[in-house]
């Protein structure tokens, strides 16, 4: 099959006026339904602000994660907008926008807890963390003795409870924590430098259309859109 002329894909979501969207919906605070049942989230509310800088309607088409980036071959959307991490392998076979959100593993302590500052300070500490995670490596790598868990929830629990000393998470997770339980006795102590990005991912060999979303990004950073949708679900801009 032949590639798509450079622009074609761009010109028939601009003559059809609909950007074709691949989200979960199953995914908070990035794709989920609310208790009325709409789809939403920080995912959804930045795929709308882009769609509106492009001049044309958002249309979410809801997908396992499994298949989700499989749907853009087969053309089921124009793009994938569900916190897709930019990796060099996806970016052989795929483009990326700019990226749009970052995330960092962090150090989260009992808010009374001043024996731990920092990574190394887990040395002989109990670690709540998934086990087979990479916030579960950094935690061994620095000393900790793991405590297995099931993920973020049950992770921020044993801290709580003081079953573990500490977790080793992810950042967007503690914020969106934070959000709904802003009196958690919780706090992070410390973060990694290094971040990992997700982008608007879409298939390769449509240039017109990755500079018109990286352009609709920029926009939406400078007139004060991104800042007000990452306010109202993280509380702080969580583009770096």
């Amino acid at each position: 099959m032949l590639p798509a002329a450079a622009g074609q894909n761009f010109d028939a979501i601009k003559a059809a006026g609909v950007f074709k969207i691949g989200t979960e919906g199953t995914y908070a605070p990035f794709t989920y339904h609310d208790d009325k049942g709409k789809l939403t989230g920080f995912d959804v509310e930045i795929g709308e602000a882009v769609a509106q800088k492009l001049g044309v309607k958002p249309q979410f088409i809801e997908g396992k994660w499994d298949g989700l980036i499989a749907g853009l071959d087969a053309k089921r959307y124009d793009t994938v907008i569900n916190q897709v991490g930019i990796t060099e392998a996806r970016k052989q076979k795929y483009d990326f926008s700019d990226p749009y959100i970052a995330s960092k593993a962090v150090l989260i302590v009992q808010e009374g807890n001043d024996e731990i500052k920092s990574f190394a300070d887990l040395k002989g500490k109990k670690a709540a963390q998934s086990l087979t995670s990479n916030f579960g490596k950094i935690a061994q790598q620095n000393g900790a003795e793991l405590v297995g868990t099931d993920g973020f929830d049950q992770s921020i629990q044993l801290v709580l409870t003081r079953r573990a000393d500490a977790t080793v998470n992810d950042s967007l997770s503690f914020l969106d924590f934070k959000k709904h339980k802003p009196d958690a006795p919780v706090k992070v102590v410390a973060e990694e430098a290094n971040a990992d990005y997700s982008g608007i991912i879409i298939r390769k060999g449509d240039p017109e259309l990755l500079a018109a979303i990286n352009k609709a990004l920029a926009d939406i950073k400078a007139d004060g859109t991104y800042q007000k949708i990452a306010d109202k679900y993280f509380g702080k801009d969580v583009s770096k």
